[in-house]
């Protein structure tokens, strides 16, 4: 029994899941079984775009090594360094984007070694260049908080960052005593080059703050933090125990970057929005509030009832109605019999009858 009753109930639902109208269409042209049998649909081409949501983005600024051995903040002071990047942006959605990202640039820092290995040495310089290809992924925090009734114009958004990508570097440290240049006693100072590789991965988080400047570009600070996960990114050696200390300095295994930058964001395309500048949700929402506030231009028979009717002239297919007929839906006068008498002049409506006699039969008693 119940295996019937599941049977009558699906068999129907089956049947009659698709609309039948559409799967009939193989061609590849619309509506298809694709498209739920809808004729408002067509393909997605480059002129359907409603929004720009490719850019080319440059910049450039301060770059510092911060969490390290050998840091670009030493004794109260700041060695700055330079950093450039460009990258191709993809915006996925109104909230996030995608960017391939290439960097260089190059930190100088500062260390002392403890105790009396320090006062032979004294203080050390070195300098670490940098270059860096990387995904970053963006995330629109403006347009995820941004209230949908906020109507002010929507100049400043706030952008955070992460990503992962590949590092190669060269660095060279310097002192007075067992990194230096020297044939006497024979020294050579403290120097590493690293290829990008498969194994050379780091991080970075950031956050950014961009300005709309107009429909062809944007301008934005940017701060990020790069995670090298490497104890030699900063120019100290090789390892802990590599001879002189200076990756003993302190017991964290990641040298790590900090870099400040000001940037251009140049928008590909041809459209007047770009899509990182679109909310959705605050469009929709200030559509239903024009729409509630606009008058009720609603026209009710624009071009009159010439016959008076009751049909107005924009839809009436019998403009002369004489008054006090009866009229259909088309404003066309009643004749119930079809006999060519309207039932105004007729004087027998139910029953045929020549126009001479009224509409009456002539055989009437």
């Amino acid at each position: 029994m119940k295996l019937n009753l599941l049977i009558a109930l699906v068999l129907p639902i089956a049947f009659y899941a698709q609309d039948r109208s559409s799967v009939g269409n193989t061609s590849g042209e619309y509506p298809n079984a694709y498209s739920s049998g809808s004729a408002n649909v067509h393909p997605f081409k480059n002129t359907s775009r409603l929004f720009r949501d490719w850019s080319v983005s440059v910049g450039g600024g301060s770059a510092f090594m911060h969490s390290a051995d050998v840091t670009s903040f030493y004794d109260g002071k700041v060695d700055f360094g330079y950093n450039a990047y460009a990258s191709l942006d993809k915006q996925i959605s109104h909230t996030f984007g995608l960017s391939l990202m290439f960097q260089m640039g190059k930190t100088n820092q500062k260390a002392l070694l403890p105790g009396a290995a320090g006062v032979a040495a004294g203080v050390a310089t070195a300098y670490t260049k940098y270059q860096q290809v990387s995904i970053l992924g963006d995330i629109n925090l403006s347009n995820l908080l941004r209230r949908v009734d906020n109507n002010s114009p929507y100049r400043w958004a706030l952008h955070g960052y992460g990503g992962v990508g590949l590092q190669g570097y060269d660095t060279l440290l310097l002192d007075n005593d067992m990194s230096r240049y020297s044939t006497s006693p024979k020294r050579i100072p403290t120097q590493i080059e690293q290829k990008i590789g498969l194994d050379t991965f780091f991080y970075q988080v950031g956050t950014g703050l961009k300005f709309n400047a107009s429909k062809m570009f944007d301008i934005e600070a940017r701060a990020m933090y790069i995670i090298s996960g490497d104890d030699s990114f900063d120019g100290g050696g090789f390892g802990k125990n590599g001879v002189p200390k200076y990756n003993a300095i302190s017991s964290g295994f990641s040298d790590n970057m900090l870099t400040i930058n000001l940037g251009l964001s140049f928008k590909l395309g041809k459209q007047d929005t770009h899509l990182t500048w679109f909310d959705p949700m605050q469009d929709i929402n200030n559509r239903i509030e024009v729409l509630a506030n606009s008058e009720n231009n609603l026209v009710v028979c624009e071009k009159g009832d010439v016959d008076n009717d009751g049909v107005c002239d924009d839809w009436d297919r019998q403009l002369d109605t004489p008054a006090g007929a009866r009229v259909d839906g088309a404003g066309v006068a009643l004749d119930i019999d079809l006999d060519g008498v309207i039932d105004l002049y007729d004087k027998c409506v139910t029953v045929p009858g020549p126009v001479e006699n009224n509409g009456c039969p002539t055989n009437s008693k």
